[in-house]
């Protein structure tokens, strides 16, 4: 009988050290923005900073995955914490001596989206190597909460010690950073068996993460339907943002507003391993399209805020669980030598979503009235809902797969 998943110590330690890393990550995206303003006063600066750590993990996303393959995936891991501790101990230090330009505030973002492009695919496919099959769904669902958890921590923290010193939010973080590290040192990982190979072949092994996913139909049509439900309810959430601003809502309440989505995901990460095993696949993920494609025209009967957090809130609940179904399936059917690739592709596509999706948002409040603008996002993800609940691939998307494919895998 395997040990509980509450008593897998390389787990917990994998868990409690991502968390920590996450809320100082989450901490830093909400001051590097302040601090830009404070350094230059331009608002489209503090655009660009963030658009360098999105940027830089796009760029160098899919080949990440063919180095997490490469290379022992704790190591990658480890260093990956190392070098984020110090870049951030870095601008700590030039913070303390005022000797930071915005320069180097964007040479410390890219390198830190460097760092969680390899990091990310890394750590997920680590995970089956330290979790049993049959906990590999709750594992996936706790590490959704830990996620929601530590931005809802991270974002909250990250203003408040802003607003107490500028240097406090990127000390917490590095802090942060070297906790995590230590928590990996002490994981233990079976070892993985891994031909050398020559650096001629590096581009291929890139092609062939692409050609993996473009070859299997149910990860291929998930991927298809998850960016597209993830750029229209992106472009929402922003419209709903900016809707509020303009009709008055109080900052604080704005806020308010958008950390009750990761309320609703904390929430919904919580029972998503009791609804993956009640539902069958297709309905666990149509289920959040079908939540999103009601949700999004209710917003036209509601006041911009609070009600508006609710829906929000009411839309992530369903998430976890659709990618708890999606995630597990996909790492059960991916061999080990191309896990990194699969998630480092799977990155890059949601990458892209979530880039796109407040930029089509932005048109839409340009370009439309604020009705017209939300059935706008309504319509296009109604039209993915119906693809995704009509499709023949999704609806033999069953458990008895999941089955076959867990045999298979070991």
């Amino acid at each position: 009988m395997s040990t509980p998943l509450s008593r897998n110590r390389n787990y917990r330690l994998l868990w409690a050290g991502q968390a920590l890393s996450e809320a100082g990550a989450s901490a830093s995206v909400i001051a590097l923005p302040l601090l830009v303003l404070l350094l230059t006063d331009s608002a489209a600066a503090s655009g660009v900073v963030l658009g360098a750590s999105a940027a830089a993990q796009l760029v160098v996303g899919l080949p990440a995955g063919a180095l997490v393959d490469r290379w022992n995936r704790r190591t990658v891991m480890l260093v990956c914490e190392a070098v984020q501790a110090l870049a951030v101990a870095l601008l700590v230090a030039g913070l303390w001596w005022q000797a930071v330009g915005v320069e180097h505030v964007v040479v410390v973002v890219i390198v830190l989206g460097v760092c969680r492009a390899l990091s990310e695919p890394a750590e997920e496919a680590l995970l089956p190597a330290i979790v049993p099959e049959p906990q590999l769904p709750d594992a996936v669902a706790m590490n959704a909460a830990r996620g929601y958890l530590g931005q809802l921590s991270g974002t909250a923290l990250g203003g408040l010690l802003f607003g107490l010193s500028r240097v406090l939010p990127f000390v917490v973080e590095a802090v942060t950073h070297v906790a995590t590290f230590l928590a990996l040192l002490f994981i233990r990982v079976p070892p993985r068996k891994r031909e050398p190979a020559p650096l001629s072949r590096f581009h291929r092994e890139v092609g062939e993460g692409l050609r993996w996913v473009w070859t299997q139909p149910v990860v291929r049509v998930v991927a298809f339907c998850a960016v597209g439900l993830n750029l229209f309810f992106q472009a929402f959430y922003l419209l709903m943002i900016a809707i509020a601003h303009q009709q008055g809502v109080p900052a604080a309440q704005i806020g308010i507003m958008g950390a009750m989505l990761g309320v609703g995901g904390v929430l919904g990460a919580l029972v998503a391993p009791r609804l993956h095993r009640a539902l069958r696949p297709h309905r666990a993920i149509v289920a959040v399209f079908w939540a999103i494609t009601a949700l999004i025209p209710a917003a036209l009967f509601l006041e911009p805020g609070i009600p508006t957090g609710v829906v929000f809130a009411a839309a992530a609940f369903l998430a976890p669980t659709a990618n708890t179904t999606i995630t597990t399936y996909q790492l059960l059917l991916t061999p080990d030598e191309l896990r990194g690739r699969l998630s480092s592709v799977m990155g890059v596509a949601l990458g892209i979503a979530s880039i796109a999706g407040p930029a089509v948002g932005g048109l839409l409040v340009d370009l439309l009235t604020p009705t017209a603008a939300i059935l706008t996002c309504a319509a296009g993800a109604g039209l993915l809902t119906i693809y995704a609940t009509a499709n023949p691939t999704l609806r033999r998307f069953s458990r008895e797969s999941d089955s076959r494919i867990g045999v298979s895998a070991e």
